[in-house]
């Protein structure tokens, strides 16, 4: 692969994914681009390349794309954030959402499934004290292949085992021949949907909580103030932003700041918005003056 090869697709990876890759990033390219230039029959990344450069290269830059973002993935992932949902955002809502009795939650780079799926064990778990509550857990990522395993619920030995307690597996999980599958009724808890966080996702509605967990570590700056500001704009004012623990959104945005003593969970910034609307009520005399004399 030349540095040309390398420019090219850190720029066309960067345009469709948001991904940046450092310049010394080229094994991880090789190790996860060769296997589709072979499926081209193609001798090497210089070739797929050339075909990405055509003008019908739109389904193969699909492939591209999907192989280069596809993350790891386990249960229970870093625990803390789990802790946090049973113990803080889960009995704050249950307060704050008392008359409506409905919970919206968005996990928004959900790659296998074990992020959310492990938020419906935890919800689970909770048992009656649920009971009669409407919670949604929508789950997106921007690879339909990696969407697809999760809508199956199918993991394997190796896979349950990364995080997932024995008794949660034997009381959630049914064994099909040498994988497990979780149970229907958990799998119904889940609404998975392909999503670019950096097209527009206002479409999605208002969550209460949002979990977008290490995918930002994987953007420029420019591109986490954006899909920051913008996932702002979907969460309601006394929600919840997880993020992951090499992330934060100190000295990107003020749109969140961060809840004491809680690693990686954050809420809406009231004071930021309140600022807002004084802004907006300061300046409608001088509004109203100017329509006056307009007359």
């Amino acid at each position: 692969m030349t540095p040309s090869d390398y420019e090219f697709l850190r720029k066309m990876l960067k345009a469709r994914s948001g991904l940046m890759l450092s310049a010394d990033k080229h094994y991880l390219v090789e190790s996860r681009l060769l296997p589709i230039a072979r499926r081209q029959g193609l001798a090497n990344l210089t070739g797929l390349v050339a075909k990405l450069k055509r003008a019908d290269s739109e389904p193969l830059t699909v492939e591209v794309v999907e192989a280069m973002t596809t993350n790891e993935s386990l249960f229970f992932r870093d625990k803390t954030p789990f802790d946090q949902f049973r113990d803080h955002i889960i009995p704050s809502l249950l307060e704050a959402r008392a008359a409506t009795q409905r919970i919206r939650i968005w996990c928004a780079a959900a790659s296998t499934g074990q992020e959310p799926y492990t938020l419906a064990i935890c919800l689970k778990e909770m048992g009656q004290l649920l009971k009669g509550w409407r919670i949604d857990i929508v789950a997106t990522d921007i690879n339909t292949e990696v969407l697809e395993k999760a809508r199956s619920g199918i993991f394997s030995q190796f896979e349950v085992q990364r995080g997932l307690p024995v008794m949660m597996l034997i009381k959630y999980f049914s064994q099909v021949g040498e994988m497990w599958q979780i149970a229907p009724e958990m799998r119904a808890m889940v609404k998975f949907r392909p999503l670019n966080l950096l097209g527009d996702f206002s479409s999605l509605g208002r969550f209460d909580v949002v979990f977008c967990r290490n995918v930002l570590i994987y953007f420029d700056q420019e591109t986490k103030i954006d899909v920051l500001n913008r996932i702002d704009k979907v969460t309601e004012r006394d929600g919840f932003l997880a993020l992951g623990g090499a992330e934060t959104v100190v000295g990107l945005t003020s749109a969140f700041k961060p809840v004491a003593d809680k690693r990686g969970l954050y809420i809406p910034n009231m004071a930021r918005a309140s600022q807002s609307e004084s802004n907006v009520i300061r300046l409608l005399p001088a509004a109203q003056r100017l329509a006056g004399g307009a007359r």
